[in-house]
Protein backbone atom coordinates (compact mmCIF):
# COMPACT_ATOMS: atom_id res chain seq x y z
CA UNK A 1 0.00 0.00 0.00
CA UNK A 2 0.98 3.66 -0.34
CA UNK A 3 2.52 5.66 2.51
CA UNK A 4 2.71 9.26 3.69
CA UNK A 5 3.91 11.08 6.82
CA UNK A 6 1.84 11.39 9.97
CA UNK A 7 2.52 15.13 10.25
CA UNK A 8 4.64 17.99 8.88
CA UNK A 9 8.40 17.98 9.56
CA UNK A 10 10.67 21.04 9.23
CA UNK A 11 14.37 21.25 8.41
CA UNK A 12 16.59 24.33 8.32
CA UNK A 13 20.08 24.74 6.95
CA UNK A 14 21.95 26.35 4.09
CA UNK A 15 21.97 25.66 0.37
CA UNK A 16 25.11 23.90 -0.82
CA UNK A 17 25.65 26.19 -3.79
CA UNK A 18 24.34 29.53 -2.53
CA UNK A 19 25.33 29.24 1.11
CA UNK A 20 22.07 31.03 1.98
CA UNK A 21 19.64 29.92 4.72
CA UNK A 22 16.79 27.70 3.55
CA UNK A 23 13.87 26.02 5.32
CA UNK A 24 12.12 22.92 4.06
CA UNK A 25 8.88 21.29 5.25
CA UNK A 26 7.80 17.74 4.44
CA UNK A 27 4.00 17.60 4.44
CA UNK A 28 1.64 14.59 4.30
CA UNK A 29 -0.25 14.14 1.04
CA UNK A 30 -3.25 12.05 -0.01
CA UNK A 31 -2.92 8.69 -1.74
CA UNK A 32 -2.06 8.98 -5.41
CA UNK A 33 -0.49 12.44 -5.06
CA UNK A 34 3.10 11.32 -5.49
CA UNK A 35 6.07 13.50 -4.52
CA UNK A 36 5.93 17.21 -5.37
CA UNK A 37 8.07 20.17 -4.35
CA UNK A 38 6.63 23.65 -3.82
CA UNK A 39 8.73 26.84 -3.90
CA UNK A 40 7.11 28.94 -1.16
CA UNK A 41 9.30 31.91 -2.09
CA UNK A 42 7.38 32.17 -5.40
CA UNK A 43 3.84 32.91 -4.20
CA UNK A 44 2.56 34.49 -7.41
CA UNK A 45 4.14 32.08 -9.87
CA UNK A 46 3.79 28.42 -10.77
CA UNK A 47 5.61 27.09 -7.73
CA UNK A 48 4.82 23.34 -7.92
CA UNK A 49 7.56 21.14 -9.36
CA UNK A 50 7.08 17.40 -9.87
CA UNK A 51 9.70 15.00 -8.53
CA UNK A 52 9.84 13.12 -11.80
CA UNK A 53 12.52 11.93 -14.23
CA UNK A 54 11.24 14.05 -17.11
CA UNK A 55 11.36 17.23 -15.00
CA UNK A 56 15.12 16.90 -14.47
CA UNK A 57 17.26 19.68 -15.93
CA UNK A 58 20.60 17.90 -15.87
CA UNK A 59 23.34 19.49 -13.79
CA UNK A 60 26.84 18.05 -13.17
CA UNK A 61 26.83 18.70 -9.42
CA UNK A 62 23.35 17.72 -8.23
CA UNK A 63 19.86 16.72 -9.28
CA UNK A 64 17.84 19.73 -10.41
CA UNK A 65 14.16 19.65 -11.37
CA UNK A 66 12.21 22.27 -13.29
CA UNK A 67 8.53 22.77 -14.08
CA UNK A 68 7.03 23.89 -17.39
CA UNK A 69 7.09 27.52 -16.22
CA UNK A 70 10.87 27.36 -15.78
CA UNK A 71 10.87 27.39 -11.97
CA UNK A 72 13.51 25.05 -10.58
CA UNK A 73 14.83 23.41 -7.43
CA UNK A 74 18.29 21.93 -6.90
CA UNK A 75 19.95 19.29 -4.73
CA UNK A 76 16.87 17.14 -4.19
CA UNK A 77 18.69 13.79 -4.30
CA UNK A 78 19.29 13.27 -0.57
CA UNK A 79 15.73 13.93 0.55
CA UNK A 80 14.46 11.84 -2.36
CA UNK A 81 16.69 8.97 -1.20
CA UNK A 82 15.33 9.32 2.33
CA UNK A 83 11.75 9.22 1.05
CA UNK A 84 12.50 6.12 -1.03
CA UNK A 85 14.37 4.44 1.80
CA UNK A 86 11.50 5.09 4.21
CA UNK A 87 8.87 4.00 1.72
CA UNK A 88 7.09 7.38 1.50
CA UNK A 89 5.18 7.57 -1.77
CA UNK A 90 3.08 10.71 -1.20
CA UNK A 91 4.34 14.07 0.09
CA UNK A 92 4.35 17.78 -0.76
CA UNK A 93 7.65 19.40 0.16
CA UNK A 94 7.78 23.15 0.76
CA UNK A 95 11.12 24.90 0.21
CA UNK A 96 11.63 28.66 0.62
CA UNK A 97 14.47 28.93 -1.85
CA UNK A 98 16.02 27.46 -5.01
CA UNK A 99 17.72 24.48 -3.32
CA UNK A 100 17.15 21.92 -0.59
CA UNK A 101 19.24 22.42 2.58
CA UNK A 102 22.42 20.35 2.49
CA UNK A 103 22.47 19.68 6.28
CA UNK A 104 25.38 17.27 6.97
CA UNK A 105 25.71 16.15 3.35
CA UNK A 106 23.88 12.86 3.90
CA UNK A 107 20.26 11.77 4.29
CA UNK A 108 20.60 11.06 8.02
CA UNK A 109 18.65 14.07 9.31
CA UNK A 110 15.81 13.45 6.88
CA UNK A 111 15.56 9.81 7.96
CA UNK A 112 15.71 10.76 11.64
CA UNK A 113 12.95 13.34 11.21
CA UNK A 114 10.68 10.99 9.30
CA UNK A 115 11.14 8.07 11.67
CA UNK A 116 10.46 10.29 14.68
CA UNK A 117 7.36 11.66 12.97
CA UNK A 118 6.07 8.27 11.89
CA UNK A 119 4.18 7.12 8.83
CA UNK A 120 0.59 6.56 7.76
CA UNK A 121 -0.10 3.58 5.54
CA UNK A 122 -2.79 4.55 3.04
CA UNK A 123 -5.50 2.19 1.88
CA UNK A 124 -4.56 2.44 -1.79
CA UNK A 125 -2.70 0.01 -4.07
CA UNK A 126 0.97 0.68 -4.71
CA UNK A 127 2.33 0.29 -8.21
CA UNK A 128 5.94 -0.43 -9.08
CA UNK A 129 8.06 -0.10 -12.20
CA UNK A 130 9.09 -3.62 -13.24
CA UNK A 131 12.12 -3.78 -15.53
CA UNK A 132 11.55 -6.34 -18.29
CA UNK A 133 14.89 -6.36 -20.12
CA UNK A 134 18.39 -4.90 -19.72
CA UNK A 135 18.68 -1.16 -20.40
CA UNK A 136 22.00 0.68 -20.29
CA UNK A 137 23.26 4.23 -20.73
CA UNK A 138 26.99 4.72 -21.30
CA UNK A 139 29.26 7.68 -21.96
CA UNK A 140 33.00 8.22 -22.39
CA UNK A 141 35.86 6.23 -23.90
CA UNK A 142 36.55 2.61 -22.98
CA UNK A 143 39.08 3.11 -20.17
CA UNK A 144 37.23 6.04 -18.62
CA UNK A 145 33.68 5.01 -19.48
CA UNK A 146 30.89 5.83 -17.07
CA UNK A 147 27.65 3.89 -17.27
CA UNK A 148 24.54 2.72 -15.49
CA UNK A 149 22.32 -0.25 -16.19
CA UNK A 150 18.99 -1.68 -15.08
CA UNK A 151 18.35 -5.42 -15.33
CA UNK A 152 15.23 -7.43 -14.51
CA UNK A 153 14.90 -8.54 -10.87
CA UNK A 154 12.15 -9.21 -8.36
CA UNK A 155 13.38 -6.53 -5.96
CA UNK A 156 15.65 -3.48 -6.04
CA UNK A 157 19.37 -4.17 -5.78
CA UNK A 158 22.01 -1.47 -6.18
CA UNK A 159 25.58 -2.22 -7.19
CA UNK A 160 28.14 0.55 -7.56
CA UNK A 161 31.79 0.84 -8.52
CA UNK A 162 33.99 3.94 -8.24
CA UNK A 163 37.64 4.55 -9.05
CA UNK A 164 39.43 7.73 -7.91
CA UNK A 165 43.12 8.63 -8.02
CA UNK A 166 43.00 9.99 -4.46
CA UNK A 167 44.22 7.26 -2.10
CA UNK A 168 41.66 8.30 0.51
CA UNK A 169 38.97 7.01 -1.88
CA UNK A 170 40.66 4.76 -4.45
CA UNK A 171 38.69 1.84 -5.86
CA UNK A 172 35.49 0.95 -4.03
CA UNK A 173 32.72 -1.50 -4.85
CA UNK A 174 29.54 -2.39 -2.99
CA UNK A 175 26.30 -4.29 -3.66
CA UNK A 176 23.17 -4.11 -1.51
CA UNK A 177 19.78 -5.71 -1.63
CA UNK A 178 17.68 -2.65 -0.79
CA UNK A 179 14.88 -4.62 0.88
CA UNK A 180 13.76 -4.24 4.47
CA UNK A 181 15.49 -1.09 5.63
CA UNK A 182 18.93 -1.61 4.05
CA UNK A 183 19.04 2.04 3.04
CA UNK A 184 18.49 3.23 6.60
CA UNK A 185 21.00 0.79 8.11
CA UNK A 186 23.72 0.93 5.47
CA UNK A 187 23.59 4.11 3.40
CA UNK A 188 21.65 7.03 4.85
CA UNK A 189 24.47 8.49 6.98
CA UNK A 190 27.06 8.50 4.18
CA UNK A 191 28.05 12.03 3.16
CA UNK A 192 28.80 13.60 -0.17
CA UNK A 193 32.52 13.73 -0.92
CA UNK A 194 34.89 15.79 -3.00
CA UNK A 195 38.55 16.56 -3.53
CA UNK A 196 40.04 19.70 -2.02
CA UNK A 197 41.25 20.80 -5.46
CA UNK A 198 37.69 20.56 -6.78
CA UNK A 199 36.37 22.58 -3.81
CA UNK A 200 38.92 25.33 -4.49
CA UNK A 201 38.01 25.38 -8.19
CA UNK A 202 34.27 25.55 -7.48
CA UNK A 203 34.74 28.37 -5.00
CA UNK A 204 36.64 30.36 -7.61
CA UNK A 205 33.61 29.94 -9.92
CA UNK A 206 31.17 31.03 -7.21
CA UNK A 207 29.88 27.48 -6.66
CA UNK A 208 29.49 25.36 -3.52
CA UNK A 209 29.48 28.47 -1.34
CA UNK A 210 27.62 26.56 1.39
CA UNK A 211 30.03 23.64 1.36
CA UNK A 212 32.14 23.06 4.48
CA UNK A 213 34.22 20.30 6.01
CA UNK A 214 31.16 19.62 8.18
CA UNK A 215 28.74 18.81 5.34
CA UNK A 216 31.04 16.90 3.00
CA UNK A 217 33.93 14.49 3.17
CA UNK A 218 36.84 16.48 1.72
CA UNK A 219 39.93 14.53 0.70
CA UNK A 220 43.39 15.59 -0.43
CA UNK A 221 45.38 12.65 -1.75
CA UNK A 222 45.54 10.12 1.08
CA UNK A 223 44.25 12.57 3.68
CA UNK A 224 40.67 13.02 4.89
CA UNK A 225 40.38 16.68 5.89
CA UNK A 226 36.88 16.60 7.41
CA UNK A 227 36.81 16.49 11.25
CA UNK A 228 36.21 13.03 12.63
CA UNK A 229 37.28 11.29 9.45
CA UNK A 230 35.08 8.76 7.71
CA UNK A 231 31.86 7.25 9.03
CA UNK A 232 32.56 4.13 6.93
CA UNK A 233 35.77 2.98 5.27
CA UNK A 234 33.80 2.89 2.01
CA UNK A 235 31.69 5.97 2.70
CA UNK A 236 32.28 7.33 -0.80
CA UNK A 237 30.71 4.41 -2.67
CA UNK A 238 27.90 4.25 -0.11
CA UNK A 239 27.08 7.88 -0.84
CA UNK A 240 27.03 7.20 -4.58
CA UNK A 241 24.50 4.44 -3.88
CA UNK A 242 22.46 6.89 -1.78
CA UNK A 243 22.44 9.34 -4.69
CA UNK A 244 21.43 6.58 -7.09
CA UNK A 245 18.44 5.60 -4.95
CA UNK A 246 17.31 9.24 -4.79
CA UNK A 247 17.63 9.64 -8.54
CA UNK A 248 15.83 6.34 -9.22
CA UNK A 249 12.95 7.57 -7.01
CA UNK A 250 12.23 10.03 -9.81
CA UNK A 251 10.75 7.12 -11.77
CA UNK A 252 7.61 7.96 -9.78
CA UNK A 253 7.34 4.56 -8.13
CA UNK A 254 9.52 1.87 -6.54
CA UNK A 255 11.64 -0.02 -9.08
CA UNK A 256 11.77 -3.80 -9.34
CA UNK A 257 15.15 -4.28 -10.97
CA UNK A 258 18.89 -4.41 -10.44
CA UNK A 259 20.75 -1.11 -10.86
CA UNK A 260 24.47 -1.19 -11.61
CA UNK A 261 26.51 2.01 -11.71
CA UNK A 262 30.13 2.38 -12.82
CA UNK A 263 31.54 5.87 -12.23
CA UNK A 264 27.97 7.04 -12.71
CA UNK A 265 26.53 10.34 -11.52
CA UNK A 266 23.18 12.11 -11.43
CA UNK A 267 23.08 12.80 -15.16
CA UNK A 268 23.85 9.21 -16.12
CA UNK A 269 21.16 7.78 -13.83
CA UNK A 270 18.61 10.24 -15.21
CA UNK A 271 19.65 9.37 -18.77
CA UNK A 272 19.16 5.71 -17.88
CA UNK A 273 15.59 6.39 -16.72
CA UNK A 274 14.93 8.30 -19.92
CA UNK A 275 16.20 5.32 -21.90
CA UNK A 276 13.89 3.00 -19.94
CA UNK A 277 10.81 5.11 -20.60
CA UNK A 278 11.70 5.68 -24.25
CA UNK A 279 10.65 2.12 -25.11
CA UNK A 280 7.53 0.59 -23.56
CA UNK A 281 8.92 -2.90 -24.06
CA UNK A 282 11.54 -2.10 -21.39
CA UNK A 283 9.09 -2.02 -18.49
CA UNK A 284 5.60 -2.54 -17.17
CA UNK A 285 3.63 -1.05 -14.30
CA UNK A 286 2.58 -3.68 -11.76
CA UNK A 287 0.47 -3.53 -8.61
CA UNK A 288 2.49 -4.70 -5.62
CA UNK A 289 1.05 -7.66 -3.73
CA UNK A 290 1.80 -8.19 -0.03
CA UNK A 291 4.92 -10.25 -0.75
CA UNK A 292 6.37 -7.57 -3.04
CA UNK A 293 5.54 -4.75 -0.61
CA UNK A 294 7.42 -6.63 2.10
CA UNK A 295 10.59 -6.52 -0.05
CA UNK A 296 10.55 -2.78 -0.79
CA UNK A 297 13.18 -0.43 0.71
CA UNK A 298 10.79 1.13 3.25
CA UNK A 299 9.42 -2.12 4.66
CA UNK A 300 10.55 -3.43 8.03
CA UNK A 301 12.12 -0.23 9.35
CA UNK A 302 13.16 -0.38 13.00
CA UNK A 303 14.49 2.63 14.99
CA UNK A 304 17.04 0.45 16.76
CA UNK A 305 18.83 -0.29 13.48
CA UNK A 306 19.52 3.24 12.31
CA UNK A 307 23.14 4.54 12.39
CA UNK A 308 24.51 6.77 15.14
CA UNK A 309 24.40 9.79 12.82
CA UNK A 310 20.62 9.44 12.65
CA UNK A 311 20.04 9.27 16.39
CA UNK A 312 22.51 11.97 17.40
Amino acid sequence: MQRTLKSTISFSGVGLHSGKPVTMKLNPAPAGRGIWFRRTDLPFRDSLIPARWDAVNQSPLCTKIENTAGESLSTIEHVMAALAGCGVTNAVIDVDGPEVPILDGSAAAFVRGMMQCGFTDQNAPLRALKILKPVEFRTGAARTAAWARLDPATRLTIEFHIDFDDAAIGVQHKTLNMSNGSFVRELCDSRTFCRKADVDAMREQGLALGGTYENAVVVDGADVLSPGGLRHADEAVRHKMLDALGDLMLAGAPILGRYTGHRAGHGITNSLLRAVFADQSNYEWVICDAETCAQLPGAGLHPGEIPAACVA
